[in-house]
């Protein structure tokens, strides 16, 4: 899951890194949430064109963040538990980093 280090002994972005896997039953609620916040973005944008009143707007835009966070959260979750799972080395330092990107 890890970046090999460059020759200056920092990560290397092209390395190449093992994809985070999550399971199909997670991966499937994962999408429908996106989707239920891909719709309430529509719904942002429509306010916004409709000249809706700004606390309306900025309420909307605050349950499209929440949304997107628990989708970023679950996906990572998902992929924790595999990593914890699965044999090999887990790079906790990137999971770290990846969990901390939410925050």
């Amino acid at each position: 899951m890890g970046r090999a280090p460059s020759a200056t002994g920092k990560r290397d972005p092209r390395a190449h890194v093992e994809p985070m896997t999550i399971g199909a039953g997670e991966t499937e609620a994962i999408i429908r949430r996106l989707r239920r916040a891909q719709g309430q973005v529509a719904g942002v944008i429509r306010m916004l064109e409709e000249g809706r009143d700004c606390r309306e707007v900025v309420v909307q835009v605050a349950a499209v963040s929440r949304a997107l966070d628990k989708a970023g959260f679950a996906i990572i979750a998902g992929g924790l538990r595999e990593c914890l799972s699965s044999e090999g080395s887990t790079d906790t330092a990137e999971l770290e980093r990846l969990f901390l990107s939410l925050a």
